[in-house]
């Protein structure tokens, strides 16, 4: 039985010799490689970091409204006797859209018409009369107040009847009807509301930094999901001068509505800004560019070796990137075999 133990113990012992010998090969034989690879020389293209201008597409969505937008108010109070609005229908600007009851307005503006009508009779004898000595200059000078006065009623009168008329005051479609004939309304009542969309305009919010690029008058690429493929050209027309409560700045861009695609407002744009211009910003190619946008490294050409480098960028426009930190003007980044090396790996540049 001691013997049978003794041989077990021996050949436990031999196989971990066994053992350990195979992983310290193969420790050794991985820190060849890992010699061998820091060792070779990489081959790579370079560039020069340098300053210059570049334009930025600057991408955004925005909403299409009408180029005026008006709620119809009734001025006058009581029963609305007729309504010829109905939403779809285009109305003219100074097109009756509706009527509101103006008997009673009629008559006042009768009387008013016949208290004029003898207040100037008055004021026309006692002048005559004032002319011969006959009446005082207190007597005319009441009487002209007298005219003033039934003046003022008669062009009250007027236009209280004038209001019951309610028009367009723009050309443009009813969007909403808002009462219906037979309703009784009060002053100020919304009747209708009214849309001109033979042009257009489109609202965007656009960043502090991109506000101060764009200039009135730029011309700006709008497209929409409803015409794939189709780009319509938009102006812009209004920039803020104050930010909103999300610190970004309104932007209004004209836009013209073809009758052979035609646009409605409401609907969601995408506008581009294709005149955004940077003057004389360091800039690397984009395809030199390491890591994510959220964290862009770069190599540098120290020598023969490369050097990693992390960078703060900005601006981009699919070929150029906007570099804010971690190189200067002059520098040589490496923008073809980066994807071979790591910090210190020695390089051979194969063209400049």
């Amino acid at each position: 039985m001691k013997k049978i133990i003794v041989i077990v113990i021996v050949a436990g012992f031999f196989i971990a010799t066994i053992l350990t010998l195979r992983n310290n090969k193969a420790i050794a034989e991985k820190a060849i490689i890992v010699e061998d690879i820091s060792a070779k020389v990489i081959p790579v293209s370079t560039a020069i970091v340098e300053r210059k201008d570049i334009e930025q597409n600057l991408s955004l969505i925005g909403t299409i409204l009408p180029k005026s937008d008006i709620n119809i108010v009734s001025e006058a109070a009581g029963r609305l006797v007729a309504l010829n609005a109905n939403v779809g229908d285009y109305k003219s600007a100074g097109s009756v859209i509706a009527e509101v009851d103006s008997e009673l307005r009629k008559a006042t503006l009768l009387n008013a018409q016949a208290m004029y009508e003898k207040a100037q009779a008055d004021a026309d004898r006692i002048e005559l009369l004032y002319k011969e000595n006959v009446a005082t200059l207190v007597q005319l000078e009441q009487v002209k107040y007298s005219l003033q006065a039934a003046q003022a009623q008669l062009i009250i009168a007027k236009r209280q009847v004038k209001d019951t008329k309610i028009i367009a005051p723009i050309n443009g479609v009813i969007s909403m009807k808002m009462v219906d004939k037979g309703a009784i309304i009060g002053m100020n009542a919304v009747i209708a509301n009214i849309i001109d969309i033979s042009s257009l305009k489109v609202k965007v919010n656009v960043s502090e930094r991109d506000a101060f690029t764009l200039k009135k008058a730029d011309k700006v690429n709008i497209s929409t999901d409803v015409y794939p493929g189709k780009t319509f050209t938009g102006t812009v027309a209004y920039i803020s001068s104050k930010a909103d409560e999300a610190h970004t700045y309104p932007v209004e861009i004209s836009l013209a509505n073809s009758s052979i695609t035609p646009l409605k407002a409401g609907m969601f744009a995408r506008i581009t800004f294709s005149t955004i211009f940077k003057h004389q910003i360091l800039t690397i190619p984009r395809n030199a560019l390491l890591g994510s946008i959220k964290d862009p490294k770069v190599f540098i050409a120290k020598g023969n070796k490369a050097e990693l480098r992390k960078l703060t960028i900005g601006a981009e426009n699919g070929y150029d990137i906007e570099i804010l930190g971690g190189l200067h003007a002059g520098d040589i980044i490496i923008v073809d075999g980066q994807n071979n090396l790591k910090d210190g790996t020695k390089i051979s540049v194969v063209n400049h």
